[in-house]
């Protein structure tokens, strides 16, 4: 029996991302394109995100030019395309606060939002530094984090400090420590809801953005003993996203199909997709029982 239905939906793209960016040591190989997405969670009665996107105004605007953003669209336009609004979604999971993952907080009006304790902490810690040391800020939108302190006010937002078993039932939140960000944090659904499952998905965040940091640069490098490479933006060590990639593949008994990047073009190579009426993909990972496909 399968709890939840698991789509991934494009919001916007960079057309020529550095392929460095997302391969570690991947120098003067030229350019990706990169989708910006997020994750969808339905079922059991929830309606969860992992992630919301970056706000297209203000210092949000300005971080989406700089990166060479192209095709934003709201929130309420991408769920649409699945039949939903977003003042129906419940639950948020922020795997970190990178401004193209945690800047559209206020499209949710009813969401309660999870974020790593450490996470929102230390960017506060960061943005009082000198300006010496601002590139730890490069993707951050400062005024994500007062958004993110302002949810607290509202009795909105819920720190964690590592590791939540049924955060909603059948769905565990998992912390990489110094890897990509301060706390980056990944998602573990167990589609059966058993403690052992045989159907679980690991939704990623930036710990993995694609195919190549779990299956190495060529694909799988041997059959039987692929070499992950991480991604190449770091803010903690590359040695601990090593060991988040070697943490969630254990969690899916080493399916590698089975740890989601959002951030992959190929995603549609994959897992049953189509191409809305803006140019933006919708990727099928999943049906929970007696749902209907929103791709076919």
């Amino acid at each position: 029996m399968s709890q939840y239905s698991i789509w991934i939906l494009e919001y916007s793209y960079v057309t020529k991302y550095h392929k460095s960016g997302v391969l570690y040591g991947a120098h003067n190989q030229g350019y990706v394109k990169l989708p910006y997405c997020y994750a969808l969670i339905k079922g059991n009665g929830h309606v969860a995100m992992v992630d919301v996107g970056y706000n297209d105004k203000d210092y949000g605007k300005h971080l989406g030019d700089k990166f060479g953003v192209e095709n934003w669209r709201s929130p309420k336009a991408v769920l649409a395309g699945v039949g939903l609004t977003p003042e129906e979604v419940d639950t948020v999971f922020i795997t970190h606060a990178h401004f193209d993952h945690f800047g559209n907080v206020e499209d949710f009006p009813k969401a309660k939002f999870y974020i790593q304790e450490r996470e929102i902490a230390k960017w506060t810690w960061a943005m009082s530094l000198p300006d010496r040391l601002r590139w730890m800020m490069v993707a951050v939108d400062p005024g994500d984090i007062i958004r993110g302190v302002d949810l607290a006010r509202q009795k909105r937002l819920i720190c964690v400090d590592g590791s939540v078993e049924n955060a909603l039932p059948g769905i565990d939140l998992h912390v990489a420590y110094d890897s990509h960000t301060f706390a980056s944090m990944w998602v573990n659904v167990r589609n059966d809801g058993k403690a052992q499952s045989s159907d679980a998905w690991v939704l990623a965040g930036d710990l993995v953005y694609v195919f190549e940091n779990i299956e190495g640069p060529g694909g799988v490098v041997d059959v039987d003993t692929p070499m992950y490479v991480p991604v190449g933006l770091a803010l903690g060590s590359q040695q601990n996203l090593l060991m988040a990639t070697e943490a969630m593949m254990k969690q899916v008994g080493y399916e590698a199909q089975r740890v989601i990047p959002v951030h992959e073009e190929r995603l549609k190579d994959r897992f049953p997709s189509r191409i809305t009426k803006a140019g933006l993909r919708i990727s099928e990972i999943c049906l929970a029982d007696g749902e209907t496909s929103k791709v076919r």
